[in-house]
């Protein structure tokens, strides 16, 4: 089970990796003009300072035919790594593309998957992740729940060392049913998996506690005190 956050903001990655059990930052054209970096290779390699290499790095090609996206896979890893994962939708110049990113042993993250044949062929093409937009599936009026258990079936009957990263999500109801369906890990913005602890039971749970042990030991005295 993996927790990938959503966002180039430095600051934001930094707070989240201190906090949550995040093992990865991904991005895409969209997320990058949130905080529209002056310098983007400076940006990245800035994150990967954050992170480190032991959490991955998801960085998307904007190129729509094949020979441009392998051209920009291979500039993004030149600036800065070759653990880089490229991210890549899956389209029909998208699936030639993670077809010979796969030839080079490069990482690729397949994504914006909305149907589950094309997550069948992401699957076939080899991609190590493979990323179902969840709330736009539903927006569509397809099950995106049903796309996730039947994709996560098959990569277990057929034994593929492929991860579904369920994407696209708007609240923490759609993360917990996506990893209960089979999703191995998540990405999602930092704000959502914020929503997990904004919970007011546990809040009360915590000043509860502490009133029984102040009643005990005088207010404002803790264990370090003592």
């Amino acid at each position: 089970m993996e927790f990938i956050i959503d966002t180039v903001d430095l600051e934001e990655i930094k707070e989240a990796v201190a906090y949550m059990p995040i093992v990865g930052v991904t991005s895409n054209p969209s997320i990058v003009k949130k905080t529209s970096p002056e310098d983007f290779f400076a940006h990245m390699r800035a994150i990967r300072d954050i992170i480190g290499k032991d959490r991955s790095l998801h960085i998307q090609v904007i190129s729509k035919d094949c020979q441009s996206m392998v051209k920009e896979a291979h500039r993004i890893l030149e600036e800065i790594d070759r653990q880089v994962y490229i991210k890549v939708p899956i389209s029909y110049e998208g699936i030639k593309a993670i077809k010979m990113l796969k030839e080079e042993n490069i990482h690729v993250t397949a994504t914006a998957v909305y149907d589950l044949m094309q997550a069948y062929m992401a699957l076939a093409a080899g991609a190590d992740y493979i990323a179902p937009y969840v709330n736009r599936i539903g927006n569509l009026g397809a099950d995106p729940m049903e796309l996730i258990n039947e994709l996560s079936n098959r990569i277990v009957m057929d034994g593929y060392d492929t991860k579904i990263v369920a994407a696209s999500f708007k609240g923490v109801q759609q993360i917990r049913e996506a990893f209960n369906y089979g999703a191995q890990s998540i990405t999602a913005p930092v704000e959502i998996l914020k929503q997990i602890f904004k919970n007011p039971s546990i809040e009360k749970a915590v000043d509860d506690f502490n009133a029984d042990w102040y009643s005990m030991y005088g207010e404002g005295k803790g264990i370090c005190d003592l």
